[in-house]
């Protein structure tokens, strides 16, 4: 029976439910509360010519962006051409600068120059994280997780030791490296998963072979091209798109949804997939009997750090990869303050990102478009006095690293992007930017229901449900939101 479908938020997830619901026949609508569609994704263009990606920078696990166009008869090259990064990025420690190559031969002899033996060790723990990545991104991730009785197969069950579900990610890489630096260059892709690497599942090392061994790309014209790819599919299936539309209200009766609320306006549908922040959703569209938690529920939870943003346009090139984090901090002590102490950073790590190093297309001629990411924790006071004092520090990280003199002189762009606008753009709970942190604790049926309990026709999708925070899950998160939704 064709359906008429809601889907409140056009970020990857909104997407992905959209395009999937619309391919089953249903008549899909897609509410967007800012003018752009792309939620976190989204991406502006300068007066003088700089064009920014505002979120995802980091293209990995390719193979889930091909299956996702695939299940539409299509190919990623059929929407943006990607280029594979060389090195993949490089870490700025504070006696010395690690370059990953893209090779995987040539990344084993980087190991082993820093300790002899680890070049072998990589090969190891790349063989096992290959095997964590195919059962995990194939078996365990495409789960609704209403029931542990999902994960009784035969294949995961004989998995389940191999996957070191209990085990935290620090001992898994210790048992492989005793490097610090090599320590710490395996242990950066789950910092944003929402915890210390002592805290996080060793399962998650599948995210090593994910990005390090599948590689690390760029998409020509920047990130918004696979929105932009997304959008054209559900075009395609007849989708229809309101910007500036928020969503102020869902009505229920009789445990099914009846109704939206968009701009004052009562729209009635068959079913909703709110791809909008869970708690939001949960808090502030629903009536009171309807929550699926309460407010304590929130308060519990783990959440994945939020970040500072800056968005800057420079009139010089800079010595700089596409990929450059600043690791000459302490990690554990940056984690801890976003995870434990929850303050602003005393002795920061971040992250800046340049794609004008490899596309000519998002900086005018001689100038570059850089990115700079600092991740902090969640629900801590946003000022501007705060953001330019974080400013200052990395501008002149970045000054020393790359060898430019006078370096602030020489921005022509800037604009910052913090937990402020993270509430303001996204009705993001306390302003968090990845989600809800991926620990044993909230790991699968442990995680924020994918539906209402007491509304059988409202569903969830995103970073704060399952399978968890990151682009990849994000689409995999809408396809089994709209499977459910569509039964």
């Amino acid at each position: 029976m064709k359906r008429k479908i809601a889907v409140i938020g056009s970020g990857f997830s909104g997407l992905s439910a959209a395009s999937y619901a619309a391919k089953n026949g249903h008549d899909v609508h897609v509410f967007e509360k800012n003018s752009s569609f792309g939620g976190r994704a989204r991406q502006f263009t300068t007066e003088n010519g700089f064009v920014f990606d505002m979120g995802p920078s980091w293209y990995w696990m390719p193979d889930i962006f091909d299956s996702y166009f695939a299940d539409f008869g299509r190919k990623t090259s059929d929407f943006y051409e990607l280029i594979s990064l060389n090195p993949q990025f490089e870490m700025v420690f504070s006696d010395s600068n690690i370059d990953l190559p893209q090779d995987f031969e040539e990344m084993k002899t980087l190991f082993e120059t820093l300790e002899p033996g680890s070049g072998n060790m990589l090969e190891k723990f790349m063989e096992d994280a290959k095997y964590k990545y195919e059962v995990g991104m194939k078996d365990f991730v495409n789960k609704p997780c209403f029931s542990w009785t999902e994960f009784f197969s035969l294949k995961i069950l004989k998995s389940a030791f191999k996957l070191n579900l209990l085990s935290d990610f620090r001992s898994f890489v210790g048992q492989y490296f005793k490097n610090k630096k090599l320590q710490t260059l395996m242990e950066f892709p789950v910092i944003f998963l929402g915890a210390s690497p002592s805290k996080i599942p060793a399962l998650y090392s599948l995210m090593n072979y994910g990005g390090y061994k599948l590689g690390t790309y760029y998409p020509l014209g920047g990130f918004y091209k696979i929105i932009d790819g997304m959008i054209s599919i559900c075009k395609d299936l007849d989708v229809k798109f309101h910007n500036n539309s928020p969503v102020e209200k869902i009505n229920d009766e009789n445990g099914k949804v009846k109704s939206i609320i968009v701009n004052g306006e009562e729209i009635e549908f068959d079913s909703v997939i709110a791809s909008c922040d869970y708690h939001h959703t949960d808090s502030k569209l629903l009536n009171k009997d309807a929550k699926n938690y309460s407010s304590e529920y929130w308060k519990s939870k783990t959440f994945a750090p939020s970040c500072l943003i800056f968005y800057l346009g420079i009139k010089e090139k800079l010595n700089i990869k596409h990929h450059t984090l600043f690791f000459e901090n302490d990690l554990d002590l940056h984690t801890d303050e976003i995870y434990k102490d929850k303050k602003w950073p005393s002795q920061p790590l971040f992250y800046a990102c340049c794609p004008s190093k490899t596309d000519d297309k998002v900086a005018p001629e001689g100038c570059e478009n850089v990115f700079l990411l600092m991740p902090i924790a969640t629900g801590i006071e946003d000022s501007e006095v705060m953001r330019e004092k974080y400013f200052a520090e990395m501008i002149e990280r970045l000054e020393k690293h790359t060898g430019t003199e006078n370096l602030a002189q020489k921005i022509i762009y800037k604009k910052s992007y913090c937990l402020d606008n993270f509430i303001q753009d996204y009705n993001a709970y306390e302003g968090n930017a990845y989600g809800l942190a991926n620990t044993l604790s909230q790991t699968a049926v442990l995680k924020p229901s994918l539906r209402n309990k007491k509304i059988k026709n409202l569903f969830y999708t995103g970073q704060l449900t399952v399978p968890g925070p990151g682009v990849p899950p994000s689409i995999i998160s809408g396809k089994i939101a709209a499977y459910q939704a569509t039964l």
